[in-house]
C-alpha cells in the first residue's frame, strides 16, 4: 500500500506543471544562468565548483519544503488527507509514502543537477558518504518543516509563505550568494538556517574536499528533530 502510494504521489507530482517548474526548472536555469554569466562573485576558480552544491541544496528544499508544503496544504483543505487517514493505508504509512515519493523526486533532480554541473564544467570532489549525509538529513528537515506549515496553516496561507520563504533562502541561504557577502552578524544567523547549513556542507565536500562537516550535519540533525516531533505534535489532518 505505501508503496502503490507513493508511485501515485510522484506521478501526480510529476503532472504538475507548476510544482514541477519549481522543482526542476527554476534549479536548472540557476545553475546554467550563473555559472554562465559573470553576475555574482563567486570567489576563486570556476563558477561552477561553487554554484553546483548550492543548487542541489536548493533541489532539496524546493521539493522537501516547498513542494510538499504547498501540494499537502491543499490536500488537506480539499478533504484528501481526511478520506486517505479512513482508508486502509494508516496515517504513518501515508506519511512515508510522501517520504518516498520526495526521495523519488529528489534523486532525479539531484542526477540532472549533476549531468548539467559536468557539462558546464563541474569537478567535484570529498565523500560521496558525506554527500548523501547531507542529503538525508536535509531533507528531513525541509520536510518537517513542509509538513507542521502544511499540518498548521490554511491552504492560502501555506502557498504564500512557503514561496516566499523559498525566494528568501535563495537569496539570503548561500546557494547562489555566498554568505560572506552579507554583515558579521547576519553571517551567523543565516548560517544556522538548515539551507546555508546544507548548501554550506555540501560546498565543504565537493568544492573543498572535506571528509565530513560535523557542525553542519549538526545544524541540519536539530531541526530535522524539532521539525518533525513539532509537525507529528501539530498537524492537524482536516
Amino acid at each position: 500500500m505505501i508503496a502503490a502510494q507513493a508511485a501515485l504521489e510522484t506521478k501526480m507530482l510529476l503532472r504538475n506543471g507548476e510544482q514541477l517548474l519549481l522543482t526542476v526548472v527554476i534549479p536548472t536555469l540557476l545553475l546554467v544562468l550563473f555559472s554562465s554569466v559573470d553576475i555574482i562573485d563567486t570567489g576563486e576558480g570556476e563558477a561552477v565548483d561553487f554554484l553546483a552544491p548550492g543548487i542541489l541544496a536548493l533541489a532539496v528544499m524546493s521539493t522537501a519544503f516547498t513542494g510538499q508544503a504547498i501540494a499537502t496544504g491543499f490536500e488537506r483543505r480539499y478533504g484528501v488527507l481526511k478520506r486517505l487517514a479512513a482508508s486502509p493505508l494508516p496515517r504513518w504509512g501515508l506519511m512515508a509514502a510522501k517520504t518516498l515519493s520526495v526521495l523519488v523526486t529528489e534523486i532525479l533532480q539531484v542526477i540532472l543537477v549533476t549531468v548539467i554541473a559536468f557539462a558546464l564544467g563541474w569537478s567535484p570532489h570529498g565523500s560521496p558518504l558525506a554527500v548523501l549525509l547531507l542529503l538525508v538529513l536535509g531533507t528531513a528537515a525541509f520536510s518537517g518543516l513542509g509538513l507542521l506549515m502544511a499540518g498548521t496553516l490554511k491552504a492560502e496561507a501555506t502557498l504564500a509563505a512557503a514561496n516566499l520563504v523559498f525566494l528568501l533562502l535563495l537569496v539570503g541561504g548561500g546557494v547562489v550568494v555566498p554568505l560572506d557577502k552579507f554583515p558579521d552578524t547576519a553571517q551567523f544567523l543565516l548560517g544556522l538556517l538548515p539551507i546555508s547549513a546544507l548548501s554550506d556542507g555540501l560546498r565543504d565536500v565537493l568544492q573543498h574536499g572535506a571528509w565530513m562537516p560535523w557542525g553542519d550535519l549538526g545544524i541540519l540533525a536539530v531541526w530535522g528533530v524539532v521539525s518533525l516531533t513539532a509537525a507529528a505534535r501539530f498537524f492537524r489532518w482536516e
